[in-house]
């Protein structure tokens, strides 16, 4: 045993195995032993197998379907390690549900990101590992150290690797809130940007159109989050009548909610990119590319308790410490 593993302990509940053993095999922290189950009323009971006392604890949980499955399961682990004395309890979530309901944006609706991240504080977390909110000011919904990685990096080395990069491919924001992520890729590729821009604040998904140039080119369509692939196939008809060529997309968290692989089968998209930060069950599209987030997620975690900064990840490539 290793002084690193004499100090740091890595547990996964049940979101995510497949993601939490590729962080573990990377990271050469080996998962924890816990056992998780459900009383017939639907209480959920966590026992944690091995001692925690005085350890450094990473929590491997992503908050996606079943949203409170997953998320109560997260609190009574953190409150779990509290209670078994834990030097720290810091909670590793790939995905953060709840975040899409970041502002009011109509009168009394709830901020369900601020609720979310008062609970894991409340419940004891000292600190938050995620990847890709759906808004950075998330992040300051927190009062204790959250660091929001970002996978626009790992799209691009992919990317550039197969040869989509220059004037030849256009960059496009399939909405006019992902404006800045598709950016961030097109500085990347060194490659022109568009946006698709619909009439009454996006509400007439028939009435879209695109702001920039995409005739003859390849187009790249990126979001944050790919739910019910609406936003992709109409973004995508809209870029073949504006003259695209080929079109791929890519997005940081594939939830596939039921239906979205036949509209995406149906689009005309040649390539859907996403990350493993979530696991789902239901019937994924036939043109589904997966990269794994586990190597960034892994040197994060072991940043983090070797107190070094976690800023070099933000440009994060496959040789980064």
């Amino acid at each position: 045993m290793t002084d690193k593993d004499k100090t740091i302990k890595l547990f996964s509940l049940n979101s995510n195995l497949e993601l939490a053993q590729k962080i573990s095999t990377t990271s050469g922290i080996p998962l924890g032993k816990i056992s998780s189950k459900q009383f017939s009323d639907g209480e959920i009971q966590i026992n944690i197998e091995e001692s925690v006392r005085g350890f450094d604890i990473f929590i491997i949980q992503s908050t996606s379907y079943p949203v409170n499955t997953y998320l109560w399961e997260l609190l009574i682990m953190i409150d779990a390690c509290k209670r078994a004395s834990a030097n720290s309890v810091n909670v590793v979530m790939p995905y953060y549900g709840y975040a899409r309901q970041d502002r009011t944006a109509s009168p009394r609706e709830p901020i369900t990101a601020k609720l979310v991240a008062n609970m894991l504080t409340k419940a004891g977390a000292d600190r938050i590992l995620t990847l890709d909110l759906h808004a950075v000011q998330v992040q300051g919904f927190f009062d204790i150290p959250a660091d929001n990685l970002f996978t626009v990096p790992l799209f691009a080395e992919y990317y550039q690797e197969k040869g989509l990069v220059g004037d030849d491919v256009v960059v496009v924001a399939p909405k006019n809130s992902g404006i800045k992520r598709a950016r961030s890729l097109a500085e990347y590729l060194e490659s022109p940007l568009a946006i698709v821009d619909y009439a009454n604040d996006d509400q007439n998904r028939e009435n879209g159109y695109i702001i920039g140039d995409v005739k003859n080119k390849n187009v790249i369509l990126i979001d944050d989050i790919l739910n019910t692939g609406k936003t992709f196939s109409n973004a995508s008809v809209i870029a073949k009548n504006a003259g695209a060529k080929e079109i791929f997309a890519v997005a940081s968290h594939g939830l596939f909610t039921p239906g979205a692989a036949n509209r995406l089968n149906a689009s005309g998209i040649s390539e859907v990119l996403v990350t493993d930060s979530v696991k789902t069950e239901t019937s994924k599209p036939e043109m589904i590319k997966y990269l794994s987030a586990a190597p960034l997620l892994a040197h994060a975690i072991i940043r983090i308790h070797e107190n070094k900064p976690v800023s070099p990840l933000f440009q994060y490539n496959k040789s980064a410490d």
